[in-house]
Order: C-alpha cells, then structure tokens, then sequence
C-alpha cells in the first residue's frame, strides 16, 4: 500500500474535507486520522483563525495602519 499525507478538515456536519493531488486516482481509499496533541494544538488553531479570518484580513478597508505610521522600534525616543 502507498501512503499519501494529506491536511484535511473536519467541518460541522462531522464531513472530512481535503484536497487531493491530481495525481491520486479516483476510487476507495483507506483513512487515518491522526488528532493533534494538546502541545500540537497551537500551530492547528493559528491555522484555523487565518481560514476564518481570511476574508477581512485580505480586505484593504480593514488596513488602519500604513507602514508610514508610527516610529520604528529602533528610534530613539
């Protein structure tokens, strides 16, 4: 059996999601799911909230602040 590693996501309706490479024929397929680790939580939930977040973080109405602003962090005071 070929393994392939996929990232996925498990939505409200309990569905599994993931994309697959255009390579992998169609047909059965056997799944594991591996369940991130309390300490593996971190990266998954940052993950997460960018996924939720996408929308009004790529929105240029949502950018209050230039580069021009503000002093850099190296300026003397």
């Amino acid at each position: 059996m070929k393994a392939v590693e996929l990232i996925g996501e498990v939505n409200d309706k309990h569905q599994l999601q993931a994309q697959v490479p255009e390579t992998l024929p169609p047909g059965r397929v056997r799944i594991i799911v591996l369940i991130p680790e309390e300490d593996e939580v971190g990266p998954v939930w940052l993950q997460g909230i960018a996924q939720e977040w996408e929308a009004e973080l790529g929105d240029p109405r949502e950018d209050l602040y230039t580069l021009e602003d503000g002093k850099p962090v190296d300026a003397t005071r």
